[in-house]
This record gives C-alpha cells, structure tokens and sequence, in this order.
C-alpha cells in the first residue's frame, strides 16, 4: 500500500544540515531567486532545550518569507519552512507534520525521515539537497528520493565547515551535482524553469501512467541496446518512465523528441541514463531475517552429509548482486556457520551484475563508514580492514569470490549451484522477462538446491518448478523436474527450433546403452501397465505409458497436478490411495474402480507403490493403473414390455451394488479428510505453541527495547549537559572576541593579518591610517592593494616568514621621512598550525630622531675631550675609566689598554692611589656635586713629582640614570 501523493505539482526541496549548515543555508539562500515556484524545507539538527532563532536569521538573507514549521501547515510555493527544534517532520498530502519530541537517536535521522517522506508524497517532483553536517544522516534519504525519480544535490565537502554528511551522500553515488552552496542555489534556479511532471497531471496515489510515446521509447531502447548491449523492453514501465523523465528533468528538456535528439549526440549522456536504469539499492545485511533463515534452515541442510573434497566446492550465485554489500554479508553468513572448517572448506561464490561499475566498486570491496555503521564490532574485527577511506573487506573473503559483469535476459547461466540468491531483481521486470529467468534459475540449480527471492517477490507462474519452504523469508526448493521445453539461451539456438534435416545431423550416434533403455521403454509402454510417478506434492514427474483412458488435462492454466487430471471416479480414490501410502508406507490396490470416459464406463483397478526417498526429488510414489476384464456396457435401449420386467431385477441387485460400493468409497474418503483435518489441526496447535513462544521472544526485545530507551534517554540527557557547557564556550568566545575587538580599536600599533595565500585577513585602524587601506580591501591579496608605504619586498618576506617560521624586522620610511619599525612573524592557530603572518609597523620617528640626537651629542662631545690640552678621564659610580683624552696618555706615558676599564686607583702599578684623591672623589665631591681647582701634590713614578690643579664634576644621565664624575687635570709643577 503506498501513500496517496499529494494533488499540487510543483516542486518540494527538502535541505538538510547539521554542524557549520547556517553559513551553507544563508549562502544558498542568498542566491535564490525569489520566484521559482518551489517549496523550501529547511531540516537541521537543532537542540530541544533552546528556542531556534534559525527563522530570524535566514529571514535577513532572503525576501521570501520564512515560517517556522506548525503541526499541519500547507506547503506553498516561493515560501522557506524551517523545523522546529526537538521534533520529527514529515511531509503528509502536501502538509507538514511534526512527530512527537525526538530522542538522540532519532534526532540522527531527522533528514532522512523528511526526505523519505518527500520522496513518497511527491515522487518525480522531489528534490533533496545535503549541506555540511557530521555524522551520515541524509544519505538514505537521497537514496529515497534517487529511487523515486527526483533531483539529489549535495554540498562540495571541500566548501563545508563539516564534510561528514556530505562525504556520505557523495560515497554513496547518489548525488546527481555535487556543487558549494551559490552553486546549488544557481542549480536549483534553472530547474524551476521545468515542470518536471508530464504534460497532464497525474492520479493521486497512481502509477506513473505510460504517457511517453511507445515510438519515442522504442528509439530510446534501441540506442541503449546498440551502446550499452542491454534490452530494457520488458522492464517494469512504471520504471522507465520515472526514470526517463528524471533524466529529461535534468537535461532541462520536456519533450521525448527533444531528448532523443541529446541522446544521439551526447553519449555521454546516454551513459548516465543507462546507470539510472539500473536501480542499485542494497547495504550490508539488508533484512537480517533472511541471513539467519541461511543459517539455520539451508546451510545445514546443504552442508549436512556433503564430501569435504576439492571436487564437490559449495556453489552459489548471486545475480544482481549490485555493489557487492549483499555478496560479503551471505559470505560472511557462511563462514561464521562453517567455524574453523571454513579455512579448508572449498566455497565458490559468483556475482553477476549488469552494471560494470558496480561490479568494479564490489570487486575494489572499499566501503565508507556509513554503509558499515550497523554492523557489528565483532564482525567489523573478523571480516574488515580499516583503511583511510572506510572499510575493507578481509581478502580471505574476497578470495572466495568471483564477480562478473552479466545480463539475466541475455548470457548463458552458471550451473550445479547449491544456492541462488537473487533478492529485488525480479520486482524491477516485466512478467515476460520473470517468466524466461525463473526457469533459468531451476536450471542452475543442483536437484535440492535452494532459491532466495526478495521479500516482495515471488516465483509466480514458474511454481510448478520450485517448492516453497519459508513462506516469510521467500525460501523455495528446487523441484526434480526436467528443463521446460522453451527453455532456451541466446548463445545458442534451440534445438527444437532447427529444421527436422538440421537436428538429424547434429543428433550424437546412439550407444549400445541408448538402445538397450529405447527396447525397455518400448516393451513397458506395450506389456506394462500404464502409471505415472508423483512427488509427495502429487505433481506427475513422469509418465509411464498410454495414460490418456485415465488422466486428461483441465482447460485452463496448464497443471500436473494428479488429482485434477484424473477422470472422473478416479480423484477420491486416488487420494484415498496416496493418503494411506503415505500414512502406512505400503502398497495400496483399488480394484472394481469405475471410471467415465467417452461413450462407456469402465472398470478400473488402482496401485499404488512407495518409492525409496531420494536426495533430489524425497518421498515419490508409483500410481498404475490397469484395466478390468468386465465392461459395463452403456444403457441398453427399452424393450418389449416383457424382456424389460425380466430384467429389472438383475439391473436392481447391479445398482445395490454399485450404490454399495460408492458409500465405501465415500466413507474411506471421509475418513482420510477426518484423519488429514487431525493432522492439520495438530499442526496449528504447534504453530500456535510457536507463536506463544514467538510472542514471549518479542515481549523480552520489547523489555530490552525499554533498556535501551532508558539508556538512551541518559545518553541524551548527557549530551543536553555538553551543550550547555558549549553554549557557556561560546558565551565566553563571544565575551573574548569583543574584548578582542576593543583592544585592537584602542591600540595605535598598524597591525595585518595576512592569511597563507597572502589576503588580508584583518587590519587594526592604526594600519588602515598608516597603509590607507579600507573595509573592502578584506580579502584581496597584497599584489592587488597598493599601500602608502613602500614595501617592495613585502611578498616574498611573507613567504619567508611562513616557510622558515622565522621573524624579519627591519625599518622603512615613507614618502614624508617618517620611520616605521616592521616586524613579520608567523600566525599560528590554536592546534599550533601555521595560517598566514602578522605584520606590525611601530611609529619609531620620535626615537630614530633622538637617537641621532644622541649620537650627534656624543661626537660632539668625543671632539670636545679629545682637543683639550690637559688631561681629562670620564669615570662611572665606581671610579672606572670609561674615556680618556690623548692629553692624559701623552702626559702621564700610559697606553689606552692600560687605562680604559680599570678604576682609576690601579693606573700606572697604584700610582694613582693618592690619599688626597680618594677624599676628593669618594667623601667631597658626592657632597658638593663638583670641584674646582683643587691642589694635589704626588710623586709619580714615570713623570716623578708634580703639582696638580684638579677639577672635577659630578654628571648624571636624564634617560638611563647613570652617574658620571667628569676629571681634568691641569699641571702647575712649573708655575710653583
């Protein structure tokens, strides 16, 4: 039963985000135009215990109007819906629906569940796109809506903040553009030019009509037969319209002309068609159910009593085998059954596709985390490998199996297969096709091997060739019956379709065997009694003799049944044979049977004989039959009066007789319904007994579904704490950036923030004064920004910078004179990752200008001492001799080396160690501050006795502090 869709036709865009989706949606949004006729679904995961200002802030990025959703709010056109937070959304005949408060994991699949839903309510007209988000949700949905006939988009990952969904959906193959956000936007804009529906509307709830010309169709099969050698006339129509249309759709053309021309000229287009055809829908243990039905009813019966030997490997097929996910989920089914004898075990399993892409993907066995994420640890540890795409499958897995690329309708089949698995192939085929690869089927099979359908499908017409044996988990048996005779294979041509003259030729030579069996079957078919050999299904295997006096097929549908081909007066006594056979396991006669035929009743005896079971076909049983020696002739003609009243007594005792003989019959005959009505009523009871038990099975999952709830419910309670701690984070960031804001206003350094490819990320005002620059040159490199102040090397001592890690200063001077100090160093992030450079540039006129000051200061005053006439020494707070004049050397014959550094009491071997000298400079003049012509008389040992006149000063530094004593010494040895 599907949904009804609802009535309005135009198109529905389901978008869904996670982490970092507000920039994607207000980039898509902001370049939407505001007319296109579609309906916009925002779906995002949005905490439950916040209120979501999501509405407001999209509101600002475009003009239409953006509602948040209500419980039955319409869809209408050129409007934008956002989800509320802490429930589900669904789409429902063209309203949206909110579900009850979800938990954590239902909040996972929030955009699945909508886009699941889209793609029910609107297939054909759906349309889904995924932005950047974490995690995998969105990705089953997409298939959905891929399946349905609709358009799939998906963000560049390298554009999302957070590339886990969009990674997922691009994995998955199921992403028609795969473009950033402005492109999407662009995207969708020029799809809503084009109605993707056909010229007239379609039935609510109907399928999709056949409203293509046959003509157009026919051409468009042709050329994928000629290109890509595969026939798509008998597939599902249903099929290859939504799935023609959808490509129309996306080639932006409604007519089938149009497109037929396209697909002439673009084969690459032709391409995309035929993998759209081809429905790959599969994951890794799709419907667990049937995997354990494997494990516990046809392995063991497979594997029970079979040789070990390299001669006898175990064979299975899986044709439409996709991308492989269904191939190692069976192989892994069956090596955890086999244990350790899997290791010597000889296995063999072949899968076939049509599709040589998916056969290549299967082959590579490389699956992204998404596709293994419920599987269990233990078999994640046993059957993959982890690599840095996803998951590998084990090659002691892959060496098992054999993939190649393979058309149902077309190649030849394998054989001797112990398993076939064709699971939702069938249901995407026409009844012509279903009808030719059923019996293909039987034929690949092994007598007793088994037959895997999907849930949906069945064996249909071709059960006369298979058995079923679980009913829910689509399990049939082969039945051992001889290939049908139109069975045929396009490799070859059919025998019985050759010319008479043609097959003589081609016949093998008979053997001496050959004609030993041939005299056998002759002389049964002339002397033996004619018969028949049933399965316990009593359907005839073979015939054994002329059998037409005793069975006949009904009109209708053509049928082996024994019963239904037994003339009558034959079928309650052959049921009541059969059934005491089978009960007593003895031969059972029938003599005196009386059987209509033609123009006269006959008297017919009945055997029936047990046949020893066989592996291939069970119990079957041997029905002859044979006829009596006297012949009821038909009802005679009245005679005369008299011979009629002679005769009506014999006539009386034959119809006693008769009616006799009948309610034998009938009373057997209700016996064998009383005692088969035991055995079925018996087998309710168990099966009631084994639904009690199923019942209590499923009470236990539910108490441990509860568990789980309440586990859950604690995960989400936990997860509720972590998000108010982000949220308090990111009250303190948004704390830190405006902290962060003020002091770069207030500072009055010129700062840049320059990123790797050298754009300019961030200036302070300062920079925006000194370099001129403005708001809008954010974001363009420094080639394109010309800057007040000369920097011609500005570029590569980035590079430098960014490269060597290291720090560059140097200072440079603009147009005016003024200096600037510039220092480059590395912008390393908060993992320590080197994103670009930061540029200084401190205003150091002021103190370039003092420093020239200065140095001009002291040469002037170097050239002052060094004229003087008389000795003169600068001296520090501890009386060393920082500076003398050449007077001082020359007079008192000591050498530069031996003066300067060294305190003035150590000159010249202590000479200068003068008692007086020591008063002077230690206890008179810190007190005085300076000194004028002292007196000093001492004898010296190079220049012997003289008298000096000293003057001395005490010098302070402004800037640094430091004490200087300043000392001439002028010689008046002479004037005295």
């Amino acid at each position: 039963m599907g949904a009804k869709t609802f009535p309005d036709r135009f198109p529905v865009v389901g978008v869904g985000a996670s982490a970092g989706g507000l920039p994607a949606f207000l980039a898509l949004l902001e370049h939407l135009p505001t007319r296109t006729g579609m309906a916009f679904v925002l779906v995002q995961h949005l905490s439950p215990q916040h209120e979501s200002a999501l509405p407001e802030l999209l509101a600002r990025a475009t003009k239409m109007p953006v509602l948040e959703v209500t419980d039955g709010l319409t869809l209408t056109p050129d409007h934008v819906y956002v989800n509320p937070p802490g429930v589900s959304l669904t789409l429902d005949h063209g309203t949206l629906r909110l579900g009850p408060p979800a938990s954590s994991a239902q909040g996972l699949r929030l955009i699945d569940d909508f886009l699941a839903s889209l793609a029910e309510q609107a297939p054909g007209r759906a349309m889904g796109v995924i932005l950047s988000g974490t995690g995998s949700d969105g990705t089953r949905g997409l298939r959905a809506v891929h399946e349905a006939g609709g358009t799939t988009l998906v963000q560049e990952p390298t554009s999302a903040h957070f590339d886990g969904m969009p990674r997922s959906a691009v994995a998955s193959g199921l992403a028609d553009h795969v473009l950033p956000p402005e492109g999407i936007a662009v995207t969708l804009a020029q799809l809503a030019n084009l109605d993707p529906l056909a010229p007239h509307a379609r039935a609510p709830g109907a399928l999709p009509a056949p409203v293509l010309p046959e003509e157009g169709l026919q051409r468009v099969f042709q050329l994928l037969r000629e290109a890509r050698g595969v026939d798509f006339t008998h597939y599902k129509p249903s099929t290859i319209h939504r799935r023609l249309e959808r490509r129309m759709h996306l080639a932006k053309m409604e007519d089938l002309g149009a497109y037929l021309g396209y697909l002439e000229v673009h084969p690459e287009e032709l391409e995309l068609l035929h993998q759209d055809l081809l429905i790959h829908v599969t994951s890794f243990f799709r419907d667990p159910a049937t995997f354990e039905a494997l494990q516990q009813k046809v392995f063991p019966e497979l594997f029970q009593g079979r040789p070990s030997h390299l001669s006898a490997p175990f064979r299975v097929w899986i044709p439409g085998c996709s991308t492989g996910e269904e191939v190692y989920s069976l192989v892994m089914c069956l090596m955890e059954y086999l244990g350790a004898a899997a290791e010597g075990a000889p296995l063999q399993v072949f899968a076939t596709d049509v599709s040589g892409t998916a056969i290549e993907q299967a082959r590579a066995a490389l699956y992204p985390e998404s596709s293994v994420s419920g599987i269990s640890p233990e078999r994640l540890r046993r059957f993959f490998v982890r690599t840095e795409g996803g998951y590998q499958i084990h090659k002691s897995l892959r060496n098992v199996c054999i993939f190649a690329q393979q058309n149902l309708a077309s190649d030849p089949p394998f054989s001797r297969m112990d398993l076939i698995v064709c699971r939702n192939v069938l249901i995407y085929l026409g009844p012509v096709l279903q009808k030719k690869i059923l019996p293909i089927f039987h034929y690949a099979l092994r007598p007793g091997g088994f037959l895997m359908l999907g849930t949906s499908e069945t064996v249909g017409a071709s059960a006369d060739l298979f058995s079923l044996v679980d009913k829910r988990n689509k399990l049939y048996r082969k039945k051992n019956m001889a290939p049908q005779p139109h069975l045929t294979f396009t490799y070859r041509e059919s025998l019985s379709e050759r010319p008479p003259h043609a097959r003589r030729k081609l016949e093998p030579g008979v053997t001496d065997m050959d004609a030993q069996k041939e005299a056998d079957r002759l002389v049964l078919a002339r002397y033996g009694p004619p018969g028949v050999i049933v399965n316990e299904d009593l359907e005839i295997l073979h015939f054994r003799g002329h059998t037409g006096p005793y069975l006949e097929p009904l009109p209708g549908v053509a049928s082996l049944h024994l019963i239904k081909m037994a003339r009558e007066g034959l079928a309650l006594e052959l049921r009541s044979a059969l059934h005491q056979v089978k009960k007593n396991a003895s031969r059972v006669r029938k003599e005196g049977l009386t059987v209509s035929g033609g123009e006269r009743q006959r008297k017919v005896n009945l055997e029936v004989h047990p046949l020893p079971p066989t592996r291939e076909a069970g119990h079957c049983f041997l029905v002859l039959f044979e006829e009596a020696h006297d012949v009821l002739a038909a009802p005679a003609h009245k005679g005369p009066r008299g011979r009629k009243h002679a005769s009506r007594e014999p006539e009386r005792d034959l119809e006693q007789e008769r009616l006799r003989e009948e309610l034998l019959l009938t009373q057997e005959h209700l016996q064998t319904l009383a005692e088969e009505q035991e055995a079925t009523t018996e087998e309710l009871r168990s099966a009631t007994e084994e639904l009690q038990s199923s019942n209590e099975e499923l009470q236990s999952t539910n108490e441990e579904l509860e568990t789980a709830k309440e586990e859950l419910q604690s995960t989400n309670e936990e997860l509720i704490t972590v998000n108010e701690e982000l949220q308090n984070r990111n009250l303190e960031l948004s704390q830190l950036n405006g902290d962060l804001n003020n002091l770069i206003g207030s500072t009055h350094i010129a700062t840049v923030m320059l990123s790797n490819d050298h754009r300019i990320r961030r200036f302070t005002p300062m920079a925006e004064e000194v370099l001129k620059l403005s708001a809008a040159d954010i974001g363009r490199s420094l080639r394109e920004v010309k800057l007040a102040l000369p920097l011609p090397d500005l570029e590569a001592a980035v590079t430098e910078v960014t490269e060597k890690l290291g720090v560059i200063e140097q200072e440079v001077r603009d147009g005016t004179g003024h200096w600037y100090s510039l220092r480059l160093r590395p912008y390393r992030s908060q993992d320590n990752k080197i994103e670009g450079a930061v540029m200084t540039l401190l205003d150091i006129d002021r103190l370039k200008s003092s420093l020239d000051e200065s140095r001009r200061s002291r040469e002037y005053a170097k050239a002052i001492v060094e004229t003087m006439r008389e000795p003169f020494l600068v001296l520090d707070a501890g009386l060393h001799v920082i500076n003398a004049n050449p007077a001082f050397y020359s007079t008192f014959q000591v050498s530069q080396e031996q003066t300067l550094g060294h305190t003035l009491y150590t000159l010249g071997n202590g000479q200068w160690n003068i008692p007086q000298l020591r008063h002077l400079l230690e206890e008179v003049l810190p007190l005085n501050k300076h000194l004028r012509d002292f007196v000093m008389e001492h004898g010296f040992n190079t220049i012997g006795h003289r008298r000096m006149l000293l003057n001395a000063r005490q010098l302070s530094s402004e800037t640094t502090g430091v004490q200087y004593i300043l000392l001439s010494i002028e010689d008046i040895t002479r004037e005295t």
